[in-house]
């Protein structure tokens, strides 16, 4: 028989068959808070940083105006809907990039602000803002952070140095990469299964109905819409893991002999792109819906991506950092549109997501942070005299969105990256004296 857990405590959880569920935040179902001892009803905040690579094109990254009337250059142009969600930041930088004699690797301490090490024996880049947070919170969590991908690291070297810097956004010490998960279905049993290498053939709902049916009548009816769609969420993901495995691709595929038959293939990933980013952005929501974890990153792909974007319409054969390394080309450049304005939609997609899913009054994005970027500006000429940041969500009424920011006249000690780490360290009950090449806050970010 399945265990009721609908008493009050910290966490509130659906059990079965070694199964334990752990519920959205609900307005019937008081949390307490892990710092006290007190009953709150406050959802908790989360964090998440999304990624992508090979900066952006200038001429076409723009914003201007403020709320639902804000404008957009083509390139930010799908951010468009989710203009009042937004803060689009101008001018920030990291002083150690900027510096830093390799121009695409030496860039990648988008999160740290430490100087990327460009001697081929010492690997180092620095402890990265979000392990910095999931060392201090992530212990109110069953996982104290993820870090999620699309493409594998890389093992191959650029320029003489490894590209696991190209690889990995997110260090958990200044010399050791945060392990990144790509598969959609590993990641998923992260968030519900039971760590035992349960099999995905028997749905997680299945192994909780009885508790989720011995629940419901304890609670309101916004909170029974809430929990319905909570767990055909669920339902929905595992479908999409399972088609995929029947397709073959990455996300389901299934070994069926012990040692292989054929030659090793190439390096490329059998699977559809979008269909791969969309069950990340997903997972991301679950996790965070879950409340899993409060602290993400996310790679849309690796730096100097050997991804194709033969996917999108109008853009023909060359791998992403050919079309990003363009030379202006006419047509190369406007194939790197292409990919720019595809980085943005996956952004929008999740912050529209998150907007969607009630907290009791408030939205899983109002209780969020989001902030999206690359470590480049300009990825033709590998530009890091600033970063293309947007950032999404209120921050728990913290935040004011709807606006644009330009701190480039704010002189080169006001516009550090590292102050806007800072201020979000601050703002999730981190904090820390200096962090990077900084001790200031950013000025003007908060309501």
């Amino acid at each position: 028989m399945a265990q009721k857990s609908f008493s009050s405590s910290r966490r509130h959880f659906l059990r079965g068959a070694g199964v334990a569920l752990a519920l959205p935040w609900m307005e019937s179902l008081p949390l307490l808070a892990a710092e006290t001892a007190a009953a709150s009803n406050k959802p908790p905040q989360r964090f998440a940083y999304i990624y992508f690579s090979n900066g952006v094109e200038p001429a076409h990254w723009w914003a201007k105006g403020a709320g639902a009337a804000m404008e957009f250059g083509p390139a930010a142009a799908p951010l468009k809907p989710i203009a009042e969600d937004l803060v689009f930041l101008r001018g920030l930088y990291h002083q150690n990039a900027l510096s830093s004699t390799s121009p695409h690797l030496g860039r990648m301490n988008v999160l740290s602000g430490e100087t990327v090490s460009l001697d081929p024996n010492v690997i180092r880049v620095g402890t990265t803002m979000d392990q910095v947070m999931a060392k201090e919170i992530g212990g109110r969590t069953a996982l104290p952070s993820l870090a999620l991908g699309i493409e594998p690291n890389e093992l191959r070297l650029e320029d003489g140095l490894s590209m696991i810097y190209g690889s990995a956004v997110s260090w958990a010490t200044p010399t050791k990469p945060t392990t990144k998960e790509i598969y959609p279905a590993r990641t998923f049993d992260q968030l519900v299964g039971d760590g035992g290498g349960r099999r995905l053939d028997k749905s997680i709902l299945d192994a909780v109905l009885s508790d989720a049916q011995g629940l419901t009548p304890k609670i309101s009816h916004g909170d029974k819409r809430k929990m319905d769609e909570y767990l055909e969420s669920i339902r929905d993901i595992e479908k999409r893991i399972e088609r995929a495995g029947k397709q073959e691709r990455l996300e389901g595929w299934r070994p069926s002999i012990a040692q292989p038959n054929m030659p090793r293939p190439a390096n490329e990933l059998p699977q559809n792109v979008p269909d791969h980013v969309k069950l990340m952005l997903d997972l991301t929501v679950l996790a965070f819906q879950m409340d899993k974890t409060r602290v993400l990153t996310l790679m849309l792909n690796n730096d100097l991506s050997q991804m194709n974007f033969k996917f999108l319409d109008g853009v023909r054969g060359a791998l992403h950092l050919d079309l990003t390394h363009n030379g202006k080309a006419p047509e190369l450049e406007a194939m790197y549109l292409k990919t720019n304005q595809f980085h943005v939609q996956q952004f929008t997609y999740l912050v529209q997501r998150m907007k969607a899913i009630d907290e009791g009054g408030s939205s899983l994005l109002d209780n969020s942070l989001l902030m999206a970027s690359s470590s480049l500006f300009d990825g033709d000429v590998h530009g890091a005299d600033q970063l293309p940041i947007v950032l999404a969500g209120k921050a728990g009424g913290s935040l004011k969105t709807g606006r644009v920011l330009d701190y480039l006249d704010k002189g080169n000690d006001n516009r550090r990256a590292c102050s806007l780490h800072l201020s979000i360290m601050d703002h999730m009950g981190v904090k820390v004296d200096r962090f990077g090449d900084t001790d200031k806050r950013l000025d003007g970010l908060w309501a």
